[in-house]
């Protein structure tokens, strides 16, 4: 009788049998992750369509009010003596030539000058200054009273002064003096230094020079004016002036007029930013062989009712606006055969210079219900709405997918592993059942081999 003849194991089976088993049981499961994984590169490309649909809002923000199409330039010049800065509501376009003859100046006083700014002693004493908040006084001890120590302690006093230790090259012996000056210019902001006192010093100190703070003069079109600041904002209306630095006997010319780059630069934003709409729609529905359509939106419902809702609101006149102009092709802004928006800025600027508050009222409208923006930006709150908006619908039915593939993902994972350790139970048990069957098959064999006659199993039956 032929001898029976197990494999490696005693059961003769692979021996990772467990294991080809739970991979087949496994099967369910990878597709489900599969699944998992479509839903969320879906909802990836979702949240990326919202941040390109709340994109347009950011864009429109100031182009939403009459002062969106008021961007006021000032152009100085020789912006080394003068520059401005207008107020879009109060500004009056035209020319101005404008002489700055004397910058204000502050009040201020020079002491006598030290050999060094570090080691030498001003001594114990005060400084007393009469400033327009009435009398200010600073005490300074001998043990801190360097020039560098003295500026620190005066700076830090709050008294409505200013030092700074200056290294005055006239004289190389003694080329370090103390400079104190008020904060401010201008006849009002005048400051008395009337007492220094100091003993036991390395020297003697004293005020050397003292200026007094006073108005500056400026000549706007041949008229002459005292002015209080290098700050200026009512000689021109509307504008403040900055002085720079005085120049008497040069005219610099100041034009103030509507600064259409900025507001042709606006509305080119917000074209740039519906673009990137169109063009991601595009990306999505454009398909080959090897496209993915499980992992992309291409033909979804979503992207046709986004599209479909801005091309209506691109192309539809708009109703209700005091103005002449009521379509985006009227200022330059139509759609391209590529399926994108084109904007000829000439076009746009054309329009915004013949008829500024035409092209206002047909972008503002009300503010509320009438106007191309306020439709836009309803017609994107509808699209984006946290509760109801197409956008959000979609996005939540996709993560409810998501996790209802992690709960099956979790139950099934849980069922697999206790499969796993019964099959691995079983296996066990047959192994061992099997391994006494084959010390029982050598046993026989031995008994069979060692007899006289008959030999083997036979002789025993």
């Amino acid at each position: 009788m032929a001898g029976i003849s197990f494999g490696g194991m005693a059961s003769g089976l692979p021996p990772n049998i467990v294991d080809q088993l739970m991979q087949a049981e496994r099967i369910p499961l990878r597709n489900m992750e599969n699944k998992k994984a479509d839903s969320e590169a879906k909802l990836k490309l979702v949240s990326e369509l919202e941040t390109k649909l709340k994109a347009i809002t950011g864009t429109i923000g100031e182009l939403a009010s009459s002062k969106g199409f008021s961007d006021i330039k000032v152009t100085s010049g020789d912006p080394n003596i003068v520059t401005g800065v207008a107020d879009p509501n109060k500004y009056i376009a035209g020319n101005w030539n404008v002489e700055v003859m004397e910058l204000p100046q502050k009040a201020a006083a020079l002491t006598n000058g030290f050999p060094d700014r570090d080691k030498s002693q001003l001594g114990t004493g005060y400084f007393k200054f009469e400033t327009a908040d009435g009398q200010k006084e600073v005490y300074i001890k001998g043990e801190n009273s360097t020039l560098d120590e003295v500026a620190n302690t005066i700076n830090s006093a709050g008294v409505g002064v200013k030092a700074t230790v200056i290294n005055d090259r006239k004289n190389p012996d003694e080329p370090y003096r103390l400079m104190i000056s008020g904060q401010g210019v201008g006849d009002e902001s005048s400051i008395k230094y009337p007492t220094l006192y100091f003993l036991d010093g390395d020297q003697d100190v004293y005020f050397h020079e003292q200026k007094q703070a006073k108005n500056g003069t400026v000549k706007i079109d041949g008229f002459e004016f005292q002015v209080a600041d290098t700050v200026i904002e009512d000689l021109i209306p509307g504008v403040s002036l900055d002085l720079k630095q005085a120049s008497p006997g040069k005219t610099v010319n100041i034009t103030v007029k509507e600064d259409q780059e900025v507001v042709a630069g606006k509305v080119k934003g917000f074209v740039d930013a519906i673009n990137e709409v169109f063009s991601f729609i595009q990306s999505q529905n454009r398909m080959n062989e090897n496209t993915d359509t499980s992992r992309t939106l291409g033909g979804d419902s979503l992207l046709r009712s986004v599209e479909n809702r801005l091309r209506r609101l691109i192309q539809n006149p708009v109703y209700g606006v005091d103005s002449n102009l009521n379509r985006l092709n009227q200022l330059g802004i139509q759609f391209s055969r590529n399926g994108t928006l084109e904007y000829k800025e000439d076009s746009f600027n054309t329009a915004l210079k013949s008829n500024p508050d035409g092209v206002q009222k047909f972008f503002a409208g009300d503010g509320f219900t009438t106007g191309f923006i306020p439709q836009l930006k309803n017609t994107l709150k509808v699209m984006t709405d946290l509760n109801f908006g197409p956008v959000t619908n979609r996005k939540k039915g996709l993560q409810n997918k998501i996790d209802q593939i992690d709960r099956r993902i979790e139950s099934t994972e849980r069922r697999l592993d206790k499969k796993e350790q019964s099959l691995k139970r079983k296996f066990a048990n047959l192994e061992t059942t099997m391994s006494k069957l084959k010390q029982q098959q050598g046993q026989l064999a031995a008994i069979g081999g060692g007899g006289g006659g008959g030999g083997g199993i036979a002789s025993l039956i």
